[in-house]
C-alpha cells in the first residue's frame, strides 16, 4: 500500500500562505503569487513545527516581508482565541499573580492558540502546542509583544525609560530628541531608509502607540511611556547587556546596500531571544535560479564617477568646465560619457592587473552602483516643467533599476525672470521629495555641487569597498531584491546593459506606452500610473474590467480604490471617473 501523505507540521502557516497565494492570483499580482508559491514549496519540505514567522527565516524563500505577515496573522489568531477563553479561567490566574496559574497551565484543549476555526485539525493543534510551549514566560503577556534587542521598538522603549530615570527629565521627549537618544541603541537608522524600502526604525513608534506602550501628546508631539511600556522597558534592560553604540553617518541619502530590505520595525517583537540569536547568525541564500554573470571581489575594482557629456559641453562653456575643474581639484576619479538616464552615477570598474599579460581584456567590466543623480538648475527645472520633461524624467529614473535616485537642485541665479513663479518651482521640488520619494539635495552653486559629488564618491568607495559585487540582469535584480542581502555581497547591474536599457527612444512595450498614456492625464503622476499598472498591465486588461461592470456608475468607481504611493492613499473618485470617461466613451469627449 502507498504511504499516506505526511501531514504538514505547520498547518496554520500553510493555510495562510495558500490564502495569500490565491488572493495574489485573483488580483493578477503574479510576482507576489510566485513568492508565496515558492514559500509554500519550501514549507512543505520542512519536517518540524515553527514557533513564529521570524523562526521561518531559516527556510529558503522566507524573506522579511513574508515572515512579518505570518507574525501579524499569528498575533491576530491569538487575539481571537484569547476572546474565546472563559473569563473565570484567565481572570483567576491574573488575580493570583502566579506564573503557574490556570492560564499558564491550560490543557491542550483549553489553549487559546488551539481553539481555532472549524477547519482546525489535529496538526493545527500540534502546531499550537508547539507555539505555546516554545514561548518564554517573559513573553506571555496580553498580546505577546516583546521587541528584539537593538530593534527600533527596543531602542525607543529603552531611550524613554532612561530619560524617565534622569533627574533632569521633563517627563517626555520630542521626536528629534527621541530619535537622537534611541539611535545608539538601534542597528537601523532612525533618519534614513535602507535601499528598496521607505521605512526607518522610527516606524516602530506607531506600533508602540497602538499597543499602548508609548503615549503621544501635544503639538509638536511629545512622547512618554505608559505604565505597561515602563514595565516592558525594565524587562528589556534586565534581560540583556547594555547595548553598544553605533556610529551612523546621517548626512547622506541612504544607509547603503548592506541595510535589510522590506523591514518593518513595527512588527519586530513576535519572536523570542532564541529567534534573535539565530537570525543574527543566519545568512539567507539567494534564489537557486540566480547565477552572476561575473563577480568583482574586494580589491579588484575602483569606484568611478560617471558624468554625462551634456554636463561638460554646450551652453556656457566656462560654467560647465568649472565642474570638471572642481572634480579634478578634489582628486575625484571620473569618466565623461553619454548617460541615457540621469546626469551622474557611479560604477565599480574592474581593476586591471599589471601582471595579467597580453591576453588581458581591453575593456574593463563595470557594474552600476545603486545611486543616480539628476542635476537641475532653476532655469532647467522651469523649462522641464513647462515642456513635460520633468514628470517623464522622474518616471524613467524610477524605472531604470536604481533604487536611490537623487535630485540635485542648484539655486544659482535669480528666479524672478523665469516663466513660472518661484512658489510653483518650490512646490515642484517639495513634491519630488515628499510625494515621489526622491532624495533632494540643494546646493548654492556649481562649486557646492562638485563638493557634494566628491563626498558621495568617497562615501560609496568606503561603502562598497569591502563587498563582493555580483553582476545581474534587471529582471534578476527585481526578483532577488525582496530577499535580504548579505552584508558581504550585493547585486548590481552591468553598466553597458543598464545604459542600453535606459535609451529614451528605444522600442517600448505595451505596458510602457500605457504608462505614458496615463501620465498625460492631469493629476496622474508616475506613482499613480504605476499603481494602476500594478492591477491592469495593458489597456486591453483595463477595458475588459470596464466591460465586466454592469453600470456606468460602477465603471466610474472601478479605480477609485487603487492604492497609490508610500502612504497607500486611494486614487480617488474624481480621477477614477475621468479615466472611465476616457476609456469607456465610444465617441469624442466633449
Amino acid at each position: 500500500m502507498p504511504k499516506p501523505p505526511r501531514e504538514c507540521p505547520n498547518p496554520l502557516f500553510k493555510r495562510w500562505l495558500q490564502e495569500w497565494h490565491d488572493q495574489a492570483a485573483e488580483r493578477g499580482r503574479f510576482r507576489l503569487q510566485r513568492a508565496y508559491e515558492r514559500a509554500l514549496s519550501s514549507l512543505h519540505k520542512y519536517p518540524l513545527p515553527l514557533c513564529s514567522g521570524r523562526e521561518a527565516r531559516i527556510l529558503q524563500y522566507f524573506g522579511e516581508h513574508i515572515c512579518r505577515q505570518l507574525d501579524e496573522q499569528l498575533e491576530k489568531h491569538r487575539c481571537v482565541q484569547d476572546e474565546l477563553v472563559s473569563p473565570t479561567t484567565s481572570g483567576r490566574g491574573q488575580e493570583d499573580g502566579d506564573p503557574s496559574s490556570n492560564k499558564g497551565a491550560l490543557s491542550a484543549s483549553d489553549d487559546p492558540v488551539l481553539l481555532s476555526a472549524p477547519c482546525s485539525t489535529k496538526s493545527d493543534q500540534l502546531q499550537g502546542q508547539h507555539l505555546k510551549k516554545s514561548k518564554p514566560a517573559t513573553q506571555r503577556r496580553a498580546r505577546g509583544y516583546f521587541p528584539a534587542q537593538r530593534s527600533g521598538a527596543y531602542a525607543v522603549l529603552v531611550a524613554l525609560y532612561q530619560d524617565s530615570t534622569s533627574p533632569h527629565t521633563r517627563g517626555y521627549l520630542t521626536k528629534s530628541e527621541l530619535q537622537q537618544a534611541a539611535q545608539p541603541l538601534c542597528d537601523k537608522s532612525f533618519f534614513l531608509a535602507g535601499p528598496g524600502s521607505k521605512i526607518t526604525a522610527w516606524s516602530a513608534v506607531s506600533t508602540l502607540i497602538r499597543k499602548e506602550l508609548v503615549l503621544k501628546t501635544n503639538i509638536p508631539a511629545r512622547y512618554s511611556l505608559t505604565e505597561a511600556g515602563l514595565a516592558l522597558a525594565k524587562e528589556l534592560l534586565a534581560l540583556g547587556k547594555p547595548p553598544l553604540s553605533l556610529d551612523n553617518d546621517l548626512t547622506l541619502p541612504a544607509a547603503g546596500p548592506a541595510e535589510p530590505v522590506l523591514v518593518s520595525e513595527g512588527d519586530d517583537g513576535q519572536h523570542s531571544d532564541q529567534d534573535v540569536s539565530s537570525e543574527e547568525n543566519f545568512e539567507e541564500p539567494r534564489g537557486k535560479g540566480f547565477k552572476p554573470q561575473f563577480a568583482l571581489h574586494p580589491g579588484q575594482f575602483d569606484i568611478i564617477l560617471c558624468v554625462d557629456f551634456i554636463e561638460t559641453t554646450g551652453g556656457p562653456t566656462s560654467r560647465k568646465r568649472d565642474l570638471v575643474h572642481e572634480l579634478e581639484r578634489n582628486s575625484v576619479p571620473f569618466s565623461i560619457r553619454k548617460l541615457h538616464v540621469g546626469d551622474f552615477l557611479w560604477v565599480a570598474r574592474e581593476r586591471h592587473s599589471l601582471a595579467a599579460g597580453p591576453l588581458q581584456p581591453l575593456t574593463a567590466r563595470e557594474l552600476v552602483l545603486d545611486y543616480v543623480v539628476e542635476r537641475k538648475r532653476m532655469p532647467d527645472l522651469c523649462g522641464s516643467i513647462i515642456d513635460g520633461r520633468f514628470r517623464e524624467q522622474k518616471f524613467r529614473l524610477r524605472q531604470c533599476g536604481i533604487s536611490h535616485p537623487i535630485y540635485l537642485v542648484e539655486d544659482s541665479g535669480s528666479v524672478q525672470h523665469l516663466s513660472l513663479p518661484e512658489k510653483t518651482l518650490q512646490q515642484a521640488i517639495t513634491n519630488t521629495q515628499v510625494v515621489d520619494g526622491f532624495f533632494v539635495k540643494r546646493t548654492r552653486d556649481i562649486r557646492e555641487s562638485a563638493a557634494y559629488l566628491t563626498i558621495m564618491t568617497r562615501h560609496l568607495t568606503k561603502l562598497y569597498g569591502d563587498k563582493t559585487l555580483l553582476s545581474c540582469t534587471k529582471e534578476e535584480l527585481e526578483r532577488e531584491r525582496p530577499l535580504q542581502p548579505r552584508d558581504d555581497s550585493c547585486m548590481l547591474l552591468n553598466f553597458a546593459e543598464f545604459n542600453e536599457g535606459a535609451v529614451k527612444n528605444k522600442s517600448q512595450t505595451v505596458k510602457e506606452v500605457f504608462a505614458r498614456q496615463l501620465m498625460q492625464i492631469s493629476g496622474i503622476s508616475g506613482e499613480k500610473a504605476a499603481a494602476v499598472l500594478e492591477q491592469y498591465k495593458t489597456p486591453a486588461s483595463l477595458l475588459a474590467a470596464y466591460a465586466a461592470c454592469k453600470t456606468a456608475p460602477e465603471q466610474e468607481k472601478l479605480l477609485g480604490g487603487v492604492r497609490c504611493g508610500k502612504l497607500q492613499r486611494n486614487l480617488g473618485p474624481a480621477l477614477s471617473k475621468i479615466l472611465a470617461q476616457l476609456y469607456c466613451t465610444p465617441g469624442p469627449l466633449l
